[in-house]
């Protein structure tokens, strides 16, 4: 796994599809600008974070720090594509190392138990204004459950940096912590979760 400094990474997991609009003669959500095979996540840009209502006075933002996104690109046809995601639960960020603890610990997400939080596609189809519905299996405390992410391609291009093809993609998405075992103090601390994921993947060579 990548550990990413400065960051912001749902469940979820996030992460996950393909992308498209590159700079050049590609229009949005094509993504014939780059070949298909495995990408794989560019750690110093990439993030996932949740936020919830707490107590209806604010909602706080959390993230991760340590996760993976494998992405196996059919540029052709990207509804054949398939997305694995992994999260180091225990790298969750919080801003406040007691509260961490607490996230952490056999009460909450009890990493010592269940150290990863997975991801795997099942289903992805195309959306209107090109974007993907993407639908799988989210894994946290032994717990699986289908989510749905809405994906927006924002890129898909030779990076003109590095030269190599690359991806960008914005995911959103949300869930219901009890559904994991994670529901206490529901409905006072909000059930509902809302995944945020923004990333760019590399054609692994």
């Amino acid at each position: 796994m990548t550990s990413l400094k400065n960051l912001t990474k749902t469940t979820t997991l996030a992460v996950l599809m393909a992308t498209a609009g590159a700079i050049g003669s590609a229009s949005a959500a094509d993504l014939s600008a780059v070949p298909s095979g495995t990408y794989t996540l560019d750690p110093t840009h990439a993030y996932i974070d949740f936020t919830y209502s707490h107590l209806g006075l604010s909602n706080p933002t959390l993230s991760f720090d340590d996760f993976s996104v494998d992405l196996n690109l059919d540029s052709a046809d990207p509804t054949k594509s398939m997305i694995l995601v992994e999260i180091d639960a225990g790298s969750v960020l919080t801003g406040s190392a007691i509260f961490k603890e607490h996230l952490t610990g056999g009460d909450w997400l009890d990493t010592t138990q269940y150290p990863d939080i997975l991801f795997q596609s099942t289903t992805i189809t195309a959306a209107e204004e090109g974007g993907y519905t993407v639908v799988g299996d989210l894994t946290i405390k032994d717990v699986t459950k289908p989510v749905t992410l809405d994906v927006t391609i924002n890129g898909a291009m030779d990076h003109p940096m590095t030269g190599k093809p690359v991806v960008g993609i914005d995911a959103t998405g949300e869930l219901l912590r009890s559904d994991f075992g994670l529901g206490a103090y529901a409905p006072n601390v909000g059930d509902e979760v809302t995944l945020n994921i923004t990333a760019e993947l590399g054609k692994a060579q």
